[in-house]
């Protein structure tokens, strides 16, 4: 099969390594892992990836994606709180939904009604991160209005950290959230069965044996993808790391200086750039830019290979110090982080491919 470039190589084998290892782990401390599809589209050829290791259910973000899962039968998590105006669709493609909006909650329930479903949920507690959640001083309160409201059933308290506020995820704060549920059952003589206690930054706490007991479901994307947790960036042992290849076509390889001539303005993104003078190198241009991936994000896979910079459709890379002969047409080869898989999956722009696929 000829292939067309850009691309991202994936390899299903190891994402479905890398979930029996995560799954394992968490299992032993009786958690469940809520495999989130938000970082891959929900794409159906990692998902069923993900289903061989033993994921038991997804969570996403996007109701788009979501409606990708329906025909699978697993459990399906709403993981941005939803907007009212597409409360029936949160009803109709998931089983549960994160929320800290009594508005929203509300929408839920009649939409949950006109579906003749009961709709579940799970109420976000800010601990300090400043995304959602309510503030611990109002828990009670919300829990109060929640438990009168028709087709809705409360079924745990949860909470995001680190995405925003870059909060780490400790005894400490994740204490409280197991604190406010014991409260809550006293209080309103109710069961709550899930503490959701965060994503892949919760993660070191279960390789670490420091996680609390009673936090029994974390939401695990980049863990699994990636093979790392988020709060330090350590690999998870045994997990690969590279289940994700970006690659990209050479269309233009010339020796050039790298300094530009001329006055220099504002480039393609409204920065000033700043150069440093190394003289005349090999360069590589490559047909992918700043629309389809994040720069940052980017590791040459060559290790003789550096990156000079990116406007929206070219990768200029420095090749002199590469030991292979490239020429125009050739592929280079490259990691990717989070946030630079998350633009490339996202991009029409940016095909993909499968290895190992059963489908």
């Amino acid at each position: 099969m000829n292939k067309i470039y850009p691309c991202v190589e994936i390899d299903l084998e190891k994402i479905t390594h890398n979930a029996k290892i995560i799954l394992d782990l968490c299992n032993k401390k009786q958690i469940v892992v809520a495999a989130v599809s938000k970082v891959f589209c929900a794409s159906k050829h990692i998902a069923e990836a993900m289903l061989q290791a033993g994921v038991t259910g997804f969570a996403d973000a996007r109701i788009s994606n979501l409606k990708k899962l329906k025909d699978l039968s697993c459990n399906k998590l709403m993981i941005r709180i939803p907007m009212i105006s597409e409360a029936a669709e949160v009803v109709r493609y998931s089983d549960t939904s994160l929320n800290s909006e009594l508005a929203t909650i509300k929408a839920l329930s009649l939409a949950a009604k006109e579906l003749n479903k009961t709709h579940n949920i799970i109420l976000m507690v800010d601990l300090g991160d400043l995304r959602e959640g309510v503030l611990i001083k109002d828990v009670i309160s919300t829990v109060e209005e929640i438990i009168k409201i028709d087709n809705i059933k409360l079924i745990g308290l949860g909470t995001n950290l680190t995405c925003y506020g870059g909060v780490i995820p400790d005894r400490e704060n994740l204490g409280i959230l197991i604190k406010l549920k014991s409260d809550l059952e006293k209080t309103f003589g109710i069961t709550l069965p899930v503490v959701s206690g965060g994503n892949s930054s919760s993660l070191y706490m279960v390789m670490n044996d420091t996680m609390p007991e009673g936090i029994n479901q974390l939401r695990i994307g980049e863990s699994i993808v990636l093979g790392r947790e988020t709060a330090y960036g350590v690999s998870v042992p045994n997990c690969y790391e590279d289940a994700f290849i970006l690659k990209g076509e050479i269309i233009e390889l010339k020796s050039k200086a790298t300094i530009p001539t001329g006055n220099i303005g504002m480039d393609a993104f409204g920065n000033k750039p700043s150069f440093e003078d190394k003289g005349i190198r090999k360069r590589a241009i490559v047909a992918v830019g700043r629309q389809d991936i994040r720069l940052e994000g980017l590791t040459p896979v060559d290790t003789d290979i550096r990156i000079f910079g990116a406007s929206s459709d070219h990768l200029i890379l420095d090749v002199t110090d590469s030991k292979r002969e490239l020429t125009v047409g050739d592929i280079v080869d490259f990691n990717i982080d989070y946030g630079c898989l998350l633009s490339a999956m996202t991009s029409s722009y940016v095909e993909k491919y499968y290895k190992n696929s059963k489908i």
